[in-house]
């Protein structure tokens, strides 16, 4: 399976490793980190080296409860990351859901478009839609991703009922819209949304029943990185986990992306990347045996 981006055909015959970039003050578990665009920069480069196979670089945090920020200081947050991680030499993923921003990261070159509303949001102000946006580009990846509600909302009121059959139905729906404009198929990949709007329960579901999404044909995107469902399992209590140092957090979240991996997802989206590589390294030697 080929994933096609901007500038990268990337080849999902073996799992990828997305590393996330957060360009922001106030994400859940590194905010503030990498707030800085010479920060930012820097850690594109210690990820790279550390073994990601693509970068994902936010502006703004989709943490429970984060307001939204203007795309204006998204853009000023996220312009000189983008332009510099395209040097890199690995295809770079913007987390973003305004058009505006997608449309100012693609004429930089960047090559995934990584939407969290998968191309449902509406400028109150009018002008283009994201899938206008990625339909026009004629050639970026997107990641279009299940989210019940909003950032604000979603888990005040999180989903009801079985959730393998909401965000199937959900995905498919939406992969269709976009195959309708002429998005191709290969250009395409699909995110179960771990932690947007599901309850702990929903979330190991999606994890335990994974390989339903393959039904559609198109790669899946784990993201499970440091998560509040891996803390609640772990025993430990989101006031412990917001004052732990992240890396104490480092075990969950390389189990539940090798999980992720095992399960079906061709790429995982990560904070902890040459873990991860390490992790999945030993995976592959075993099935290697397997054969």
């Amino acid at each position: 399976m080929i994933w096609q981006t901007s500038r990268f055909a990337i080849d999902l015959s073996h799992p990828r490793i997305m590393g996330i970039v957060n360009v922001t003050p106030d994400s859940f578990s590194d905010g503030g980190l990498h707030a800085t665009a010479e920060d930012a920069m820097a850690h594109c480069e210690q990820l790279v080296d550390d073994g990601a196979d693509i970068l994902d670089i936010g502006g703004e945090s989709s943490r429970p409860g984060a307001q939204p920020l203007p795309a204006a200081q998204e853009l000023e947050r996220l312009l000189p990351v983008v332009r510099h991680a395209v040097t890199l030499g690995v295809p770079v993923s913007v987390d973003t859901y305004k058009p505006e921003v997608m449309q100012a990261v693609l004429e930089l070159g960047a090559d995934i478009i990584n939407d969290i509303w998968a191309l449902r949001w509406q400028d109150p102000r009018g002008g283009p839609s994201g899938a206008s946006v990625v339909t026009a580009h004629g050639a970026c990846g997107v990641c279009l991703m299940h989210m019940h509600r909003d950032p604000q909302t979603m888990q005040q009121a999180p989903m009801d009922g079985e959730v393998i059959p909401q965000v199937l139905s959900f995905l498919e729906q939406h992969v269709h819209i976009l195959r309708g404009l002429g998005v191709d198929k290969t250009r395409i990949c699909i995110d179960p949304g771990i932690g947007f709007g599901k309850t702990v329960t929903q979330n190991f579901a999606l994890l335990a029943q994974q390989r339903a999404l393959l039904a559609l044909g198109l790669p899946v995107l784990a993201g499970w990185s440091r998560k509040s469902s891996l803390a609640a399992v772990a025993g430990l209590s989101l006031a412990q986990v917001a004052t732990m140092d992240a890396r104490e957090r480092l075990v969950p979240s390389v189990t539940a992306a090798l999980l992720a991996v095992q399960n079906g997802a061709q790429v995982v989206r990560v904070h902890d990347v040459r873990e991860t590589v390490q992790a999945l390294k030993v995976w592959q030697a075993m099935n290697a045996q397997q054969r």
